[in-house]
């Protein structure tokens, strides 16, 4: 997809692990051609903000910002709390919202996890590759705008 520019939205609450999700949708993107750049924010409830900032950004700018697909990549472990199912259901339905309502192109790459061990199975490039995975989601969703007449937008 040429000129095509996709952001990537990395949590960094579990760096380690977001790190290793951020690795498979690098691969991903780079074996398409597609331009990518990548942000930082401090947990998964504000992944979506920031594509929102970036939505702005380019209504400011007048498109010079422009970012065709996102890509959302972070990881909640439960615990203790009930605060796992809010940081879990507001991510998830807040990025469904951004793609219904703005129409889109999202991968959610957000990983809900028991533990560690299921977190590092899903985060690995080599196992389940779920970084990866997003990235493919989005650039599937982008090439669907475009079927109907979309993008770039």
């Amino acid at each position: 997809m040429e000129d095509t520019k996709v952001l990537i939205i990395e949590a960094d609450f579990y760096r380690d692990i977001s790190d290793a999700l951020l690795e498979g949708a690098v691969e991903v993107l780079n074996k398409a051609g597609v331009d990518y750049e990548v942000v930082q924010v401090p947990g998964c409830l504000e992944i979506p903000a920031a594509i929102r900032f970036a939505m702005k950004a380019m209504e400011f700018t007048g498109g010079l910002r422009r970012f065709d697909a996102y890509v959302a990549l972070g990881c909640v472990i439960r615990g203790e709390t009930s605060h796992y199912d809010t940081v879990s259901e507001e991510s998830a339905r807040a990025l469904m919202d951004l793609s219904t309502d703005y129409s889109l192109a999202i991968g959610n790459g957000i990983i809900t996890c028991e533990n560690d061990a299921q977190a590092w199975a899903r985060a690995k490039k080599d196992e389940k590759n779920k970084g990866g995975g997003a990235a493919e989601a989005a650039l599937h969703m982008l090439n669907l705008k475009q079927k109907f007449g979309l993008f770039p937008r």
